[in-house]
């Protein structure tokens, strides 16, 4: 058996697998707080609420209308992006001009108000959810074993993440969303409608949360409290890629999932706490984070 470091590379190769899942997780949640900072200087914390509605929304379209994952895949990220300009619309909007303070307390309002609600009509306990049949079992590789599905996980979400990355910085809709995050009545004066720009903005961020949570729901239990036990990593995630910086949410969030990996290898009991190490180390030599702008 081929060892590295005294550790078997299966169980090496396994974790990588594990950390490249968590990140994918990490990086299409971090990629939303990042778009609602960078673009909407709102500090989102209802956004592991968002992530968990995904879930239950797949969840329950399989429940009441026979609506199997891979439509739900489209239609729930749609349902809970759609909730979600309805919130800016008639909330986060009255907010912008006030202390990002006011916008923290909502959207963490509004997640507790969305946890506890699901909490009580569904308990704590997580609900299953299948996986569909087209990704089930796995494949040898020789080295390790590799589930299907978790591969599917890590492809679809690499490849959202560049989407919405070119979406936000290389197409003419994203130069509007950002140059109306600079100067709103310039942008308007040219005939450019910034209010629903920035529905639009809130909205796709949302539906990233809730496209991460119908992902995640075969492989973890469809539960109230899902949300909450993933976003402080992800908040931890934006911070050390810099607030606001896009693709720096994407690649940290993969790279700090798969540190995650490793550090399960070798020093397992480091595993849960490695992440907010590495944002203490990040924030005492670059407080703008690793691919933020120094003020």
């Amino acid at each position: 058996m081929t060892m590295i470091f005294g550790i078997p590379l299966q169980a090496l190769l396994g974790q990588l697998l594990v950390g490249l899942i968590n990140g994918s997780f990490y990086a299409l949640l971090s990629l939303g707080l990042a778009i609602i900072f960078g673009l909407l200087r709102i500090i989102n914390f209802a956004h592991g609420a968002q992530y968990m509605l995904g879930a239950f929304t797949a969840y329950l379209l399989l429940q009441f209308a026979g609506i199997g994952y891979w439509p739900a895949l489209v239609l729930a990220p749609v349902i809970v992006g759609l909730g979600g300009a309805v919130v800016e619309r008639l909330f986060l909007r009255r907010l912008y001009d006030l202390d990002p303070l006011y916008g923290l307390l909502f959207t963490f309002g509004l997640a507790l108000t969305l946890e506890g609600t699901f909490r009580y009509l569904y308990g704590a306990s997580g609900q299953p959810y299948a996986t569909p049949a087209a990704l089930t079992g796995g494949t040898n590789l020789g080295f390790m074993f590799l589930p299907i599905y978790r591969g599917w996980v890590v492809i679809a979400s690499l490849a959202v993440c560049l989407a919405t990355w070119f979406l936000i910085e290389r197409t003419k809709l994203g130069a509007y969303l950002r140059a109306a995050t600079e100067n709103a009545t310039l942008v308007q004066v040219f005939g450019v409608n910034v209010p629903v720009l920035l529905t639009f903005t809130y909205g796709l961020s949302v539906a990233l949360a809730a496209f991460a949570g119908v992902l995640a729901a075969p492989i973890y239990q469809v539960s109230p409290l899902m949300g909450s036990n993933t976003i402080i990593v992800v908040f931890a995630v934006v911070v050390v890629g810099g607030m606001g910086s896009i693709m720096g949410a994407i690649l940290t969030g993969y790279m700090l999932g798969i540190a995650e990996g490793l550090t399960k290898v070798f020093y397992p009991e480091a595993s849960s706490i490695v992440i907010f190490v590495i944002m203490a180390i990040v924030l005492l030599i670059r407080p703008a984070g690793l691919f933020g702008r120094e003020s």
